[in-house]
């Protein structure tokens, strides 16, 4: 999607993974709620997106992965964009079944030397705990395990799921079926995004 329209990927698992490799104190504080599954509260979170979007790389706009998860979060990205003289354009909502979910979740595996991303059901490597590209040793997050993927969807659900009213009230919300290839869903992101 950045590629295609030329503006900037952010994503705030990356934001928060940068921050918790630096060392610093708000970094290894958002881990902590990483590795729990638990979604790192909103204070910290709007900190670390709005200093990224203040990047220049951003200038012509953003894509935002992973932000915001709440309501609260949406708000004050609104008052935030505001204040700058932006906004939200669109929203994609990419809608996939609870189990799905789960299966997707728990089984991505990484390698330690080079990072290149497995799953054990749709790409598996070759040869089981060792890495196609480098030889290097496969490693599960801690968020990625059943036990944290099962949290975090609960906590999607008491958190995250609202925010599907607040910009379908807005009237900023585009729906894309999830549960389809992953060519097929970024193609029709892309496409819904044309067309509204």
């Amino acid at each position: 999607m950045a590629k295609e329209t030329g503006l900037a990927h952010v994503a705030s698992g990356d934001i928060f993974r940068e921050a918790a490799a630096s060392g610093s104190e708000l970094g290894l504080l958002a881990k902590s709620y990483m590795d729990r599954g638990e979604l790192v509260p909103d204070d910290v979170t709007i900190r670390m997106v709005l200093e990224r979007i203040s990047r220049p790389d951003c200038a012509k706009g953003v894509i935002l992965d992973g932000f915001p998860r709440t309501v609260e979060q949406a708000v004050a990205l609104d008052a935030a964009l505001a204040e700058m003289g932006k906004a939200i354009g669109k929203v994609l909502y990419i809608k996939v079944s609870t189990e799905e979910l789960l299966r997707r979740l728990s089984g991505r595996w990484i390698c330690r030397q080079c990072q290149t991303p497995y799953h054990m059901v749709s790409a598996p490597p070759q040869v089981v705990g060792k890495c196609d590209r480098c030889g290097g040793e496969l490693y599960q997050r801690a968020d990625d395990t059943i036990e944290t993927a099962r949290n975090r969807l609960g906590v999607y659900f008491r958190q995250t799921a609202p925010l599907i009213g607040y910009y379908e009230r807005a009237g900023k919300l585009l729906e894309v079926n999830g549960e389809q290839d992953v060519e097929v869903v970024g193609r029709e992101m892309l496409a819904t995004l044309v067309r509204s």
